[in-house]
């Protein structure tokens, strides 16, 4: 029996208590977590945006030490550091066989497998497939992925998927050249990780938009050159910040067709936009067909970063011991399993970078 929080239906509040977690099967790893990210994602688990098998134990951003391995594992033995990797790629779908495993359609399959149960009987499925909102968790072993030398275990569980994305969505998404001017809407985990990213890949002017005016240091620290608290004015003040004509790169990590919008009137002629944020359906951005041709501005989806983890967990690592990447500096608030709640209204209220849950575990 191991605590866990878990989401017992859609739209309800999250709870915690025990669950009962059986040893690894063939080709599956059992890890004690160190920590895991409250990220936006799992936000959106719980609201209905993203769907997912119900109940289920959320958190999909961890890492944590292997603590036994079932019949046929070779990557990885007990006592090896791992970083969950929540969107495995199958290998064999179209996506992958072009290389765009960040696509892979069955990613996601393993979420409807059973991962627990409630102490009553009650069957929970592993959300995003690596079930993190828990002290141990078992997952399939190409779920995890070995901590880079030299990166804290704590640490670490911010690459599962915040550093990830917001590197990729500028290195692999927008590709920002060096000089170029980029803004950055939506200072949170992913956000932070963009800014930081924005400054590895030699941006010139970085603008942050928030709608807190309590991220403007936050920001700062992360690489921001200008901040703009937003307003119906944004596009107009990135505008003036970047010359008149409009930022290079906008990348939107908030998911709301009205930043949509912004970011991408926030460019300029020719301008490009990287979409990270996860909207609902209800979230709808129209444009007209002559300001389509006349702006030739692009407009692009991001899913994790355009990342494939296996490539790029250790070019984080690079810059992580280089000191270009502070992993530590975008976690606001070190949190215990029962306040995962009390982040998910933080969160929503647009308060403070990345939550982390630290289970007690020892660094790495």
């Amino acid at each position: 029996m191991v605590r866990a929080a878990f989401l017992p239906a859609t739209g309800s509040a999250l709870t915690t208590g025990e669950i009962d977690l059986p040893d690894p099967g063939p080709g599956q790893v059992r890890i004690r977590l160190a920590a895991a990210g409250v990220c936006h994602s799992d936000l959106s688990l719980t609201n209905g945006t993203m769907a997912v098998p119900v109940p289920a134990v959320l958190g999909h951003e961890g890492a944590g030490t292997v603590v036994s391995v079932g019949e046929g594992v070779t990557s990885v033995a007990p006592g090896d550091g791992v970083v969950l990797n929540w969107a495995p790629s199958c290998g064999d779908c179209g996506a992958c066989g072009r290389g765009e495993v960040w696509l892979c359609r069955n990613a996601l399959a393993g979420a409807a497998r059973v991962h627990a149960h409630r102490p009553d009987g009650t069957v929970l499925h592993p959300g995003l497939n690596v079930a993190a909102f828990a002290e141990e968790t078992v997952v399939e072993e190409n779920c995890v992925l070995p901590v880079p030398d030299g990166v804290p275990l704590t640490d670490a569980a911010l690459l599962g998927c915040a550093v990830l994305t917001g590197y990729g969505a500028v290195h692999h998404n927008a590709r920002v050249r060096q000089g170029e001017s980029v803004v950055v809407f939506g200072v949170g985990g992913v956000g932070l990780a963009v800014l930081q990213s924005a400054r590895i890949a030699g941006a010139g002017a970085v603008i942050a938009v928030d709608v807190s005016e309590a991220k403007r240091d936050l920001a700062h620290q992360a690489g921001a050159t200008e901040f703009v608290l937003a307003s119906d004015t944004t596009a107009k003040e990135i505008r003036a910040l970047t010359g008149g004509e409009g930022a290079d790169v906008a990348i939107e990590c908030v998911g709301r067709a009205t930043t949509i919008r912004t970011a991408w009137e926030s460019t300029r002629r020719g301008g490009r936009t990287t979409v990270v944020g996860i909207g609902g359906t209800d979230q709808q951005v129209t444009f007209n067909a002559l300001e389509l041709f006349h702006w030739g501005r692009t407009l692009s989806g991001c899913v994790y970063g355009n990342s494939d983890p296996v490539r790029d967990l250790p070019v984080l690592a690079e810059h992580i011991r280089a000191g270009r990447l502070d992993l530590a500096s975008m976690v606001t608030d070190r949190i215990g399993l029962d306040d995962i709640p009390s982040a998910f209204e933080r969160m929503a209220a647009g308060k403070g970078g990345r939550a982390l849950v630290e289970f007690g575990q020892a660094g790495r």
